[in-house]
């Protein structure tokens, strides 16, 4: 039975022991080694197997949360798509706003704002669709667009006044409030608007015509017709022929200021005559002025 026995360990050093014991102990050595390398692998193949589960359902919501995504993008990109080709991404309907002498019609030629058009052709290009009305419309000064609900698109102009027309042999141009003569040219006249007649130079009639744009609506639409007559006394002279019958004589540079007494001097003459706004304000019969 001494054969079983455990060997007490021997702890000699190795300089006392034979070349065989030497072997021995080194050969036991390797063998513990071994012996610990393979269970800390054993160990470690649990601890790994012990994750799987989890990695794999970590995985699993991964690939779930991708595949989300792919069809979220998915379905957005056919729901955008499907607005284009729809009649929802085309204007239904237009609303024209600040307008007083321009038509809707007008407006929406000069915008090439119509039903039809696509909104994504509309919204955000002011600038541009300015621009062009400007060129097909000179009353139009700009446009600002805005889209209401899915389809509705309201179109705001700032629009230039008609302030009168020039007298250009036997036709008639437009001048615009701005001081712009529009090119088209017309037989006759319509609305209540002024004639601008003898004015040479091109710098007197827009000052005129600024200071036409500063007078109340009234007395604008009391003004027939503005005749440039300069004198050796006043070389900016105007002879005004009014609606009500009066003629007025003014001064180019201080037309408006002067002409906002025009109507409490009318209102005390008896009858039709002149009224001469060049320096100071009075009035005279006609009668007087023939004598």
């Amino acid at each position: 039975m001494a054969f079983f026995k455990r060997q007490p360990k021997d702890n000699r050093p190795l300089d006392q022991l034979t070349p065989w014991e030497r072997y021995q102990r080194q050969a036991a050595a390797n063998h513990q080694a071994e012996e610990k390398r393979h269970f800390s692998w054993s160990g470690k193949q649990l601890r790994i197997g012990d994750k799987l589960p989890k990695l794999k359902l970590q995985r699993r919501k991964l690939v779930t949360k991708r595949a989300t995504l792919l069809i979220s993008l998915f379905l957005v990109g056919m729901v955008i798509a499907g607005y284009f080709i729809s009649p929802f991404s085309h204007v239904q309907t237009v609303h024209v706003t600040g307008t007083e002498q321009l038509t809707a019609r007008q407006v929406q030629t000069a915008t090439k704002i119509e039903p039809g058009t696509s909104i994504w052709a509309v919204i955000g290009h002011d600038t541009t669709t300015s621009q062009q009305a400007r060129r097909t419309n000179q009353q139009i000064g700009s446009v600002k667009t805005k889209l209401v609900g899915l389809n509705t698109v309201t179109v705001k102009i700032h629009e230039i006044r008609i302030a009168g027309y020039l007298v250009t042999g036997d036709t008639y141009q437009r001048v615009l409030e701005n001081g712009t003569i529009m090119t088209s040219k017309v037989s006759q006249p319509s609305g209540t608007y002024p004639i601008y007649a003898n004015f040479k130079s091109g710098s007197r009639l827009q000052t005129m015509i600024k200071q036409y744009a500063k007078l109340p609506a009234a007395v604008k639409h009391n003004i027939s017709e503005i005749k440039f007559t300069p004198n050796k006394a006043n070389p900016e002279r105007v002879h005004l022929y009014m609606n009500d019958g009066n003629e007025v004589y003014a001064t180019i540079t201080t037309f408006a200021s002067k002409m906002s007494y025009y109507a409490g001097i009318a209102a005390k003459m008896k009858q039709a005559g002149v009224i001469n706004l060049e320096v100071g304000a009075y009035s005279y019969s006609f009668k007087k002025s023939h004598n």
